[in-house]
Formats: C-alpha cells, structure tokens, sequence
C-alpha cells in the first residue's frame, strides 16, 4: 500500500500528520522485516540448490563411471554417456538459475535494505530528536513569565530557531518516506522480474536440451523391450541347463586333465596344485600351474604373470613321493632345485606326472638342435649367485670386522676419551669407541649417534667401507676444529662419567667446537667439490668398455652418461662395474619366492633418461649445497663437515629440479656414500621435482648394489614419476633382469611377511640370501654383478 505524505500537512505539524507517519513507520518497519525473511530464505534456497548439484554432479559422475565399466556393451556405454552429458548440462543451467538468484533477490534487496532503509532510520532519529526539542522550546515559552521581558525574549528566540530547523528535518523527512514508497515498488518487482526470467530461460534451456534428447529416449526404448524378450529367453535357457547338469551324479566325478601339446593357446596342460614353499613353515598354497613352452609355471591370480618353477623340462625328472605325511604328492626335480606339489586325487597326480614325462619327451624330439645351444648355455652361464663353487660371503662378524676398522689411522684409541683398544663404533660417524663413551652416545639418541659393537654385531660390507672412509682423525678435525682455540679440555681415560658426558655433548650436540666456514671458503668447497666430480666422471668414461651381451637389443640413446660407462666409483676409487643390460639368467627359486617371470621383448623403448649432472653458479652458497656436491663427488669426509656445519641431509636444491643429496650420490655412483647418508637419517622416498626418489634413479642408471640398498631400507617401489612409471616400470624398460629381479623379490618378500602375520618372521631365507649377495657383490666384487658373456660359436 503506497501512503503519501503531503509536504503543507507536515508544516502544520497537525494530529493528522503524525498518524499518518506513525502509519508509514509501522509499514516500513514490517516492510524491512518481510524483505529480510525473504533475503534468508533466498539465501537458503541458493545454499540447497548448490547442495542439490553437488549431489547432482557425484550422480553423474557415478553413471559416467558406469559406463566406462561398461565399455564392452556398446549400447549401455554410449547411451549412459549421453545421459550423463545431458544431465550435466542440466547441472550447468541450475548453476547459472542459482547464481541469477543471487543477483537478483540476495544482492539486490540487500542493497536496497541496506541503502534505502538506512536512509529512512536516519531521519526518523533526526525528526524525533528535533520533535523534542520543539515541543521543549514551546513549553519554555509559555512558561516564560511577562514581568520578565529577557527571559520572554530567550525563550522566544530559542522558539524562532527551533521552528525554522523542525520546518527544514520535517521537510526532509516527508522527501525521504515518498522517494521509499515510490523506490519501493521498483526494487521488489525489478529484482522478482529478473528472477521469474531467469525461471523461463532455465525451462527453456531444458526443454531445448531433452527435445534433442527425445528420439535417442523413444529408440532405446524401442531397443528395451527386444533386450526384454531376449533376457527372458536367456533365462530359460540357463535354467534349463542348471537343470540338465543338476540331475547328473557328481559323487564320483573328477576333473579331467588331458595332455595336448598341439593346443592352440601353447597351454599343453593345466590345473589346481598345492605347492610347498621352502620357507621354514614348510606352508602348502593352491596355485594354478600350467605347462607351456616347456616350462612349468604358475600363476596365484589369472592377470599375475606365471612364475617359472622349471625353465627347462628337459633338464629335470619327476617322481612319486610317499614319504611326506599328504596324499598325492609328487616331486619335480632339476639340477639346481626341487618343488613338491600335491594333487587332488591319485588320478590327478597320475595325469601330471604322465604330462611332465610326455612334455620331456616332445621337447627332446622336437627340439634337438635349439636343445644342445641351450645345454652349451646353462652350462657355461655364471649367472648364479652360487655358480663356480664358490662360497658365499656372509656379514663380517667379530675379530674380523674390528681388524678391518681398527688398521685406520686414530681408530685404535677412542674418539673422545683416548682410551685404547675400543671395542664400539658409531657408525653414523664413522669412528671407534671405548664401552663408557658408547653408553652416552647410546644417550644421545639416534638422531646424534648409532652405536654398534664391533666384535658382538655383524658388519654389512657397505657399513666397513663407511667406517674406513672416515675414522676418528677426520671426525676429530671436523668436530674439535676449535677446541684448543677455546681451551677445552679433552677428557682423559678414568675421567668421570659427567666430565666425558658434558664434552661429548658439547662436541656433537651443539657442536661447541666445529669451526664454521667463511662465505668465500664455503663458495671455493663447494666449486673444489663439483670440479672434482667432474673428474671422475671423466675419468670414468675413459675406462674399457664391457663387450654387450647379444639379446636382447636396446635402441640406442637410452642410457644416460653414467649407465653408458657401466661403473660406479666407491669414495675410495674403486669401480662398482654395474650391468646396463639384461642378465641371462634368473632368480627363479620358486619354492623362497614368487617373481612374476619376466618375457624381454626383442626391441624395447628407452626408459627416460636422468638429467646430466651440470655445475651452475647458485644463487647462494649454503652447507646443503656443500653436502649436495660432496655426495655427488662421493667424499664422505666433505659430506661429514657439511653436516656439522649444519646441513640438512634431505635438503632440496630448488635450483637443480629439487634434487637431494641422496639422489646425488645415486649419480656419483658410490654405494658407500648412499649407506652413509641413510644411516644419518636420509629419506630413501624423497622425490625430485620429476616425481623420482632415490629408486627411481638407481634403477634408471643401472645400479644394482643401490637398488638392493635402498630396499632393504623400505623404499617404496609402487611410487610413480610424472610419467607414472615406478622403478619396476623402468627396470623392464631398460632390459635389467637383475633389477627387475630384485624389485619383484622385495615385494614378494613383503607380500609373505604380510600374509604370516604380524609374528612372521623378517621375510623369507633365500630371499635374504639373495639380497645378501647382491650387496656384498656391489661392495667387495663388483665385477660379478656385470655377469655378461659374449658367446663365441668358436669356442668348446
């Protein structure tokens, strides 16, 4: 209801008057509590609509993923997809509805509530103060009496004034409640219209979108009704057949294995056997085992790759076993191993061992000639980690692993008190310890110190070499730098446990005495450091080459520069020769271990090749980067005084595609170095700025002993790279058996562990055996690790 105020009645300032704003307030005040209820109740409606689509949106998404799993019905496929389509442009239009709904009733009455009524509160409060004071300024004249002519005069005056600015507030007032009635009218049906628009073009959109929609409806139902009819039928049929096989008397049925080596899939005969693992439970597990291509294998699930038992038939014999507490076991044996199995029933047992006999036979009649070139080959090879009789090399343990410490210059006294013949170390320090010294180091923590024994543990070979690279006189340059210059006083054997307590702390936890760098002297380590990796990169490459194996061949270009020398330089300079191809022989101890086999195609695409490694001035010179370049130019020394000086052992250059000193010394190709910064609390599952930890790298260049270190230290190898490859992906990539051996190893292991239970023990035997040899081999006889020979028809 719109009220006008005429601008003479307000002068009058008459009882008709002041109803008539009483009127116009209370309308106001009524009117500004609708729109309110109405911008609440806009903003609700908004909230559920976007609630509404977001449900909307994860139903759509579902019939998108329902018809991507659709994907070998045509029909289902693309129908849901145009469905999902459609409804996702219907999702599109309630967005823009709801956002119109915005505009339109929340940001536009707002405005005007906020604006317009404002205005009107504001002059209410002006005209009612004004109000006030005139009828004050009235009773005072009145009151004024007439014998008194100053104060008759006062009050008039004050009267005149009050009157003249009630004329002017009142005036303004009456402007303010006809410009709301008249703005009123406009705002309300301005912003409804926009919105009962924004109603019709959503409608519109709609009918437009599902009228394009409607002949793909009308054909599919069409189609319905057919698929209707042909269900049913399908029905029928199925229940006729459960029927006819329901009748049939299975109480003496069994499975039915026949031996065909002429079968089209290669598959000469397959089925269910129980195998025995040679773990020390002795556990029998249910796999499908086949015989193809003369090989017999199994598989735990259909999509696993068949894990070879025996490469060769040829090479073995099969035999009856009832001496074990089952029934229907029999045993293939080969020269390197056995495998016992179990069969379902005596017929069962009776029809493989016929089909492992008859598949002998086929294979020597039919394949002489590839037979004797595959005799000559397993008898020459050398890939076995056992091959040649020679007795395998276990960790260091006792006298000799402190001999081999205790020949270092300052290792024969302890550290820090000077006691003689030490019998402990720390080996994330790499020096020599007497008992006393030992406990408080044990005190410390990990993070400070990891104290070993060095007669009662045993000694990875890695960990000795990190030991004789360092020792107590290169520590004790670093850490005691400048303690004469300070005047501390080294304890003394005998000394008591706090003296010697409060200076091993004051020496490696706030590092009192190391002396740091100046920024010229930190700036000339860490150029001395790169130039020095340089040179043995150089030098590297200038060392013979390994004649290649003859398959399987790469394309060319895919190694990088240090895979293509083939070597690795330990801190102490000698040469880890690692394999860049594929080994001839497998790990296919099927009883320790489940390793996929591993089919190497003839020609393979290159793996992605690692960054070369490349000095640049930085933009500033820091211990991480003395640490960076020091890992990278495998001195261990250099590496020890970075991290007094504060480095931290997983810092990240920015600079370099946010590669850590970790990865760096993957590229600098020592062994040593990567076991010195993991035992000082390197992170094994860093990644670069590619998405590639420390696995990633080893494995792109080909360095076995790395790979085998960094899994036994839990590396994750499901980790991708930006090209979501993981570090199996690569191995099978570049044709590195060894690797991709390892890698499958490791999760087998993992995979064992996990299904024993949390009691289990650290993983299988041969599986340690196993990684125990490659270790050793990386750090005591790398040369075994390239076990390639070029086969000369020539020779015997």
């Amino acid at each position: 209801m719109k009220i006008t105020v005429e601008f003479e009645e307000c002068l009058k300032d008459s009882p008709r008057f002041r109803a008539t704003i009483e009127e116009v307030e209370g309308d106001v005040c009524e009117l500004e509590s609708k729109l309110d209820k109405l911008v609440k109740l806009c903003i609700g409606m908004i909230d559920a609509g976007k609630a509404y689509n977001a449900a909307n949106r994860q139903f759509v998404n579902g019939i998108r993923e329902l018809a991507q799993q659709s994907t070998k019905d045509e029909v289902i496929e693309s129908s849901l997809t145009k469905f999902a389509e459609s409804l996702q442009e219907m999702i599109n239009y309630h967005t823009i509805l709801f956002d119109q709904a915005q505009r339109s009733i929340k940001i536009q009455l707002q405005t005007f509530i906020k604006d317009d009524l404002r205005k009107f509160k504001e002059a209410k409060k002006q005209f009612d103060k004004v109000s006030e004071e005139k009828e004050a300024a009235l009773i005072k004249n009145a009151q004024a009496p007439r014998n008194k002519q100053h104060e008759v005069e006062e009050a008039t005056n004050i009267l005149t004034a009050t009157r003249k600015c009630f004329r002017h507030i009142v005036l303004d007032y009456v402007l303010q409640i006809n410009v709301l009635q008249s703005k009123r009218r406009s705002e309300i049906l301005k912003s409804m219209l926009s919105f009962m628009y924004a109603h019709l073009t959503f409608f519109h959109q709609g009918y437009d979108l599902f009228s394009e929609l409607q002949p793909l409806m009308k054909q599919l139902g069409g189609q319905l009704d057919l698929l209707v009819v042909d269900a049913a039928k399908e029905k029928r049929d199925m229940e006729q057949k459960h029927s006819t096989i329901q009748q049939k008397d299975f109480s003496n049925d069994d499975t039915k294995l026949e031996y065909n080596v002429d079968a089209d899939n290669g598959i000469a005969m397959e089925g269910y056997l129980f195998k025995r693992a040679s773990n020390a439970f002795k556990t029998w597990n249910r796999r499908w085992f086949s015989i193809q291509n003369n090989q017999l294998v199994y598989q735990k699930k259909f999509k696993d790759n068949p894990t070879v038992v025996v490469e060769d038939l040829r090479l073995c014999t099969v035999k009856h076993c009832e001496d074990v507490e089952r029934r229907f076991c029999f045993e293939v044996v080969s020269p390197t191993k056995s495998c016992m199995m179990q069969a379902d029933s005596e017929k069962l047992r009776q029809a493989w061992i016929k089909a492992v006999q008859n598949s002998i036979a086929t294979a020597f009649r039919d394949k002489g000639d590839e037979g004797e070139k595959l005799d000559r080959k397993s008898s020459t090879s050398t890939g076995s980690l056992d091959s040649g009789g020679e007795p395998k090399e276990r960790p260091l343990k006792g006298e000799s692993a402190l001999q081999k410490v205790l020949v270092i210059p300052g290792n024969t006294c302890c550290c820090d008190c000077g006691q003689p013949d030490p019998r402990w170390a720390s080996i994330n320090l790499g020096i020599t310890l007497c008992i006393q010294c030992s406990g408080i180091h044990r005190s410390l923590g990990v993070h400070f110190s990891k104290v070993r024994s060095l007669t009662l543990d045993s000694w990875e070979p890695e960990l000795l070499k990190l030991m004789c690279e360092l020792g107590n006189g290169a520590i004790n340059q670093i850490y005691e730098a400048r303690r004469e210059e300070l005047a501390a006083r080294k304890p003394q054997p005998g000394d008591p446990r706090h003296e010697v307590e409060a200076y091993i702390k004051a020496k490696y936890v706030d590092r009192r005495f190391v002396r740091l760098p100046s920024d010229e002297e930190l700036r000339n380590k860490v150029v001395s450091l790169s130039k020095q990796e340089k040179r043995l990169s150089n030098s590297s490459e200038h060392l013979p080459p390994r004649p290649p194996p003859p398959t399987p061949k790469l394309r060319a270009g895919h190694a990088v520069k240090s895979a293509d020398s083939g070597i690795q330089n330990s801190a102490d300079g000698s040469r880890e020769m690692l394999a860049n191809t594929p080994s001839n022989n497998s790990l296919t101890d099927a009883d320790a271990a489940e390793p996929p086999a591993m089919a190497m195609p003839a020609t393979l695409p290159p793996p992605s090749p690692c960054k070369e490694i490349v000095f640049y001035e930085p933009k500033e010179y820091s211990s991480g980067l003395q640490l960076y370049w020091a890992a990278c130019a495998r001195s261990l020394p250099d590496m020890s005084e970075a991290l007094a000086h504060g480095a931290e052992v997983n810092w990240i250059n920015t600079e370099d595609d946010k590669r850590t000193p970790l990865i760096m010394a993957v590229h600098g190709g020592s062994l040593v170095t990567c076991e010195f910064l993991l035992q000082n609390a390197g992170n094994v599952n860093q990644q670069d700025a590619q998405g590639r930890a420390p696995l990633h790298h080893a494995t792109l260049l080909g360095h076995t002993g790395q790979v085998c270190l960094f899994l036994k230290r839990g590396a994750n190898q499901n980790a991708a790279d930006i090209d979501e490859k993981t570090p199996l992906t690569i191995a099978v990539e570049a044709a590195n058996a060894d690797i991709v051996t390892l890698l499958r190893l490791a999760k087998m292991n993992e995979e064992m562990r996990e299904a024993e239970g949390p009691y289990s023990q650290s993983g299988d035997a041969t599986y340690q055996d196993i990684f125990q040899d490659f270790t050793h081999m990386a750090s005591n006889d790398p040369d075994k690790l390239n076990r390639y020979q070029q086969y000369d028809p020539q020779k015997p």
